[in-house]
């Protein structure tokens, strides 16, 4: 498997040790050794999206692309235009329907995606109670941005955290040509052609190779899970802030 150049061989084998990875990521001393163990994450881009299907089934696998941009996404721009007015906030909706002359902010869905961040934005949590950040600062623990031609060997080298985030590489950030998950310093490509599908994958990753949230992630993330994908609803726990959220997007009407 590590030296076939069949792509459909190697995924038709990766479903044959998909258990055995499963005892591997549930391993806390082996879990950070899954890449090294199957490399071919590294250069065989869809393995996390069948990895997660065979973890939860095609019809939870397939809900964010299905909800998100008919569904959630316009609920999400619409709750943000209610909001007291925040430079960082406007920024994003501006890109939702960008000037041809605005080639500096994302595109419309990582745009409407960064939203959901900023109506979830991270809390000081724990006993020392760490530092309260911005939701345009957390927004670098979930994307980032370099330009087409830039070294991702001297990205990676710097990239300091263990949390998955999604690279993005291309001729500015609203024109990806290519997107990466970055985990513990190494690249997996996604087989994704568009935000929205590269941040499903993403999201994937957490549960694919057994990693908790970036703790400033962590009401948006839950978000995600219970309200979007529906997974393990009544059971994860849950801020009053998130509950909150649902309950106003479901009920909202556009």
């Amino acid at each position: 498997m590590r030296h076939s150049t069949d792509e459909s061989v190697v995924k038709e084998r990766m479903r044959a040790t998909f258990q055995y990875r499963q005892k591997l990521v549930r391993d806390k001393d082996a879990s950070m050794s899954v890449l090294d163990n199957f490399p071919r994450f590294l250069d065989i881009p869809g393995l996390i999206d069948q990895d997660f299907a065979m973890m939860f089934g095609d019809e939870v696998s397939s809900r964010f692309l299905a909800k998100w941009p008919t569904f959630f996404k316009p609920r999400v721009i619409s709750d943000c235009r209610t909001l007291a007015p925040n430079q960082y906030a406007e920024e994003l909706l501006s890109a939702i329907e960008p000037q041809p002359e605005d080639i500096y902010g994302w595109d419309s869905d990582m745009s409407a995606i960064l939203l959901l961040l900023h109506l979830l934005p991270p809390t000081a949590r724990g006993q020392k109670k760490t530092a309260k950040i911005s939701s345009a600062q957390a927004a670098n623990h979930l994307v980032r941005y370099i330009p087409e031609g830039a070294s991702l060997t001297t990205f990676l080298e710097r990239a300091e955290t263990k949390q998955p985030f999604l690279l993005c590489i291309g001729e500015q950030k609203n024109k990806i040509l290519k997107f990466y998950i970055i985990i513990d310093q190494k690249a997996v490509p996604c087989k994704a052609q568009t935000s929205v599908a590269a941040f499903d994958e993403l999201f994937k990753a957490h549960y694919v190779f057994s990693l908790s949230y970036d703790e400033a992630l962590s009401n948006f993330y839950t978000f995600v899970q219970t309200t979007v994908y529906n997974i393990d609803i009544g059971v994860t726990k849950e801020s009053p802030r998130v509950k909150e959220l649902r309950a106003r997007l479901l009920q909202h009407n556009i």
